[in-house]
């Protein structure tokens, strides 16, 4: 297929662009004009645009097959009304920009993949999540809400939409995992708040050949669940990290008020959770290669943990 990635040069897009390479696809990546980028690899056609601009999209959208759209303002940082209009906008603007390309230019047999997060569900206490459960009322939720209610538009024009309901991506190379393990190697690892909430994770691999098995399983549309099968609590999670780096802590426990000191309501993201399950990726047969968290670690750190102190 001949796919576009908007969003590639993130964390998702820099270990998604070199899978769909290697199952044979033609890749373009969408980055802005003028900002400095690493092109994964050669055969990887860089397309200079704004995303932002809607005339950007239309001849794009005529030359490929497939849109993945993983674009947007990032939320790791300390919200304010600004920060929160600026994630908000930037998915809806973008999304908007590419259905209307696709209104522009019907065609058979188009699919579009636009990311969304487990964050829809907003932070139910203990409740298992599959794709049927319903939105939450926090503010990632209406972002997610509102983002796949434009991506879903799509579908007025015969295009195949595919949500992808990200949980924690855990890589070695960006995302969650890098940021924390430093504070576990030097023993700065401890829970959040009282740490029952649930992490919904899933290996950075996993996440790729996810995204690949649904391009190949074209019955499965809609919302899916882009989490590994088996969630944990942040307690259990900074057990295994500790465990698994031989470290002890100097603080056992972060406390909820200081995080939110820091972090502001962003921090709910990390003080609270999502109970989430895979359930299309299951019953459509996707093998995890990751099912289990403590193997996920494993793998990252590559047996190659320095010495215990």
């Amino acid at each position: 297929m001949k796919i576009l990635v908007a969003g590639g040069t993130g964390f998702i897009g820099n270990m998604l662009l070199p899978c769909l390479l290697k199952a044979g696809h033609q890749v373009s990546m969408l980055v802005p004009a003028k900002r400095k980028h690493t092109v994964i690899s050669s055969s990887v056609a860089v397309v200079e645009g704004e995303a932002f601009n809607p005339l950007v999209w239309r001849g794009l959208i005529e030359k490929h097959q497939v849109i993945i759209n993983l674009a947007g303002s990032t939320i790791f940082r300390r919200w304010n009304k600004a920060v929160k209009d600026e994630i908000y906008t930037s998915r809806i603007h973008i999304t908007r920009n590419i259905v209307d390309a696709f209104k522009s230019c019907p065609a058979d047999d188009r699919h579009f993949f636009c990311a969304s997060g487990v964050g829809y569900y907003g932070y139910p206490v203990n409740e298992l999540l599959t794709e049927e459960s319903r939105p939450g009322s926090s503010f990632l939720a209406r972002v997610a809400v509102d983002w796949e209610g434009e991506a879903l538009k799509a579908r007025e024009c015969g295009v195949r939409v595919v949500l992808c309901r990200f949980g924690i991506v855990l890589g070695k190379n960006g995302g969650a995992f890098k940021n924390m393990l430093p504070f576990f190697r030097y023993g700065l690892g401890g829970r959040w708040g009282d740490g029952r909430q649930w992490f919904s994770w899933i290996h950075a691999l996993d996440c790729s050949k996810a995204i690949l098995f649904l391009l190949e399983k074209s019955t499965v549309e809609g919302a899916v669940n882009l989490t590994a099968p088996n969630p944990v609590t942040n307690r259990e999670l900074t057990y295994l990290l500790r465990r698994r780096l031989r470290r002890r802590t100097l603080f056992p426990i972060i406390p909820g008020f200081l995080m939110r000191a820091f972090l502001g309501e962003f921090a709910d993201v990390f003080l609270k959770g999502q109970r989430v399950m895979p359930q299309k990726l299951l019953a459509g047969g996707f093998q995890f290669r990751h099912p289990a968290l403590e193997g996920c670690i494993s793998d990252l750190l590559d047996e190659r943990t320095p010495p215990a102190m």
